[in-house]
């Protein structure tokens, strides 16, 4: 899936083994735990004029792409995970329903270079909206911004492996998502 704008070039392609490499450092590596933890093969590729702009528009591909992926199959539609990373203790859980909703819960008290919360926000509020999924992550301990925020993203891999796992039937009473 490509995203091409006057802000940014960014393509995402999942099941291809390949790189991660957005151009930023932190995204990289979050973003290298992220498919690990959804035990994906991923190849990511971006080009970009501000961070904002990177992280938020690549929540949008990342979601365009796991849209593509489901589409017509019958999934788990849940999935949660309570991640632990040394100080930190990250509850997320997702709901592929169809209603886009992200929140965010996340305030560590000490900052690290690179780890900003207005990006892991846009992040999740952009894969939200384009995968048509509620999003809930909650800090329930920590105080280092690396940790939390990388325990988010673990926890997140986690529970979309895990939403987006097969299903038998259709995960609604409603019988449509």
């Amino acid at each position: 899936m490509r995203r091409k704008t006057k802000e940014v070039d960014i393509i995402v392609e999942i099941g291809v083994e390949g790189e991660i490499n957005s151009g930023d450092r932190v995204l990289d590596h979050l973003l290298t735990a992220l498919f690990f933890y959804m035990r994906e093969e991923v190849s990511v590729s971006a080009e970009w004029d501000l961070r904002h702009h990177l992280w938020e528009d690549l929540g949008i591909v990342l979601g365009e792409e796991l849209r593509k992926k489901i589409k017509g199959r019958k999934i788990a539609r849940f999935g949660n995970a309570i991640m632990p990373m040394d100080d930190a203790l990250v509850l997320v859980a997702v709901d592929i329903s169809g209603r886009a909703y992200a929140s965010v819960e996340l305030a560590p008290e000490e900052g690290e270079e690179g780890f900003e919360l207005t990006l892991v926000r846009e992040f999740l509020w952009a894969l939200a909206r384009t995968l048509n999924a509620t999003i809930h992550v909650k800090q329930l301990s920590g105080v280092n911004a690396h940790h939390v925020i990388e325990a988010a993203f673990k926890g997140l891999g986690v529970a979309l492996r895990k939403a987006l796992g097969e299903s038998e039937r259709l995960e609604s009473t409603k019988g449509m998502i």
